[in-house]
């Protein structure tokens, strides 16, 4: 939810196993497997309502499944169990008329990290649904991952924003990390000599898709010159439609995105100075407040009402911070 939020990510959940102070009480035994379970049970099923897609095409979903499940196979074993409330993993409108679910997996603290693991800070997905004043509704699914200050490599965004069952807006981008004028070894490695615009520029030639301009400056800022911000409508085609779009061509840039940005980016750490460091976290820092209070602080009252939308920032303004 780059364009009206951030995103958030898969997870699978792990459960320490209970500690116990007197192994002869048979009742305190019981009551904690109990309790246990049904933990499991609820952390279970708030993954699978986040990993359902309700409201979006077969394709659109399977897309988002991918992509995910990619995350977790390749990353799973860097990041921490999802730990937000179960009213901030599933939430809506007291009308009903809106619902989201997120999920949110930060990366292993610095102490239990080796040299081999994968420099994430968090990983976040979602999906919102909204019904329109219009009588149709909004539906945007979201993946996003932010990596430490340990590397200067860029973050991975992705957003897909449907408000029409024929046109929808596509935000993808490895988002950079710093001033590619000052830091043009930084453009060169990322960006030119992997030829990443290629992927913009396969999109581009499809008659459907045209330039999307992001009416917010500070997005525009934020992305990449090979970002991919563009709007996808098929109109009253009889012969092709968002379904197949999806699946033919934005599923396959995205994948190919995702796999090198995993492969290429999210590595272990370089050797950076501290002060390269302590750059990077304040950038960062400011980007992820600035999401919270600026995007999602303006759009989430609207869609959930001030109270669902304060708690829920809270918790996420807090786990940014951690």
């Amino acid at each position: 939810m780059a364009v009206i939020s951030s995103s958030f990510s898969y997870s699978v959940f792990h459960f320490p196993l209970p500690c116990y102070s007197a192994p002869s009480s048979r009742l305190s035994l019981s009551v904690s497997r109990t309790r246990l379970s049904a933990s499991m049970d609820s952390s279970d099923e708030l993954r699978a309502k986040f990993m359902e897609f309700p409201h979006v095409s077969g394709s659109h979903r399977d897309l988002m499944v991918e992509l995910l499940s990619s995350v977790e196979t390749r990353l799973g074993s860097s990041l921490q169990p999802c730990t937000l409330p179960p009213d901030v993993q599933h939430f809506g409108h007291p009308t009903g008329n809106a619902s989201a679910s997120l999920q949110l997996r930060p990366g292993l603290p610095s102490s239990q990290e080796n040299l081999n693991m994968y420099q994430i800070d968090l990983v976040l997905g979602s999906w919102i649904h909204c019904k329109l004043p219009s009588g149709g509704t909004l539906n945007i699914t979201s993946l996003s991952a932010y990596l430490k200050p340990s590397t200067d490599a860029p973050h991975f965004l992705l957003d897909l924003i449907q408000s029409s069952p024929t046109s929808l807006v596509l935000v993808l981008d490895l988002t950079p990390r710093k001033d590619l004028i000052l830091h043009p070894d930084h453009l060169k490695t990322y960006y030119e000599d992997t030829q990443l615009d290629r992927h913009r520029q396969r999109l581009h030639k499809l008659p459907e898709v045209r330039p999307y301009i992001s009416p917010s400056l500070y997005i525009r800022a934020l992305l990449s010159p090979t970002a991919i911000l563009v709007t996808i409508d098929v109109g009253a085609s009889e012969t092709t439609n968002i379904e197949e779009i999806i699946r033919d061509h934005v599923s396959q840039v995205a994948k190919e995105l995702l796999q090198f940005w995993i492969e290429s980016c999210a590595c272990p750490e370089r050797h950076l100075e501290e002060s390269e460091r302590a750059y990077l976290a304040e950038r960062d820092r400011i980007i992820k407040n600035t999401t919270i209070e600026v995007d999602l602080g303006s759009s989430f009252p609207r869609l959930f009402g001030q109270d669902v939308a304060d708690r829920v920032l809270t918790v996420l303004k807090e786990q940014y911070n951690k």
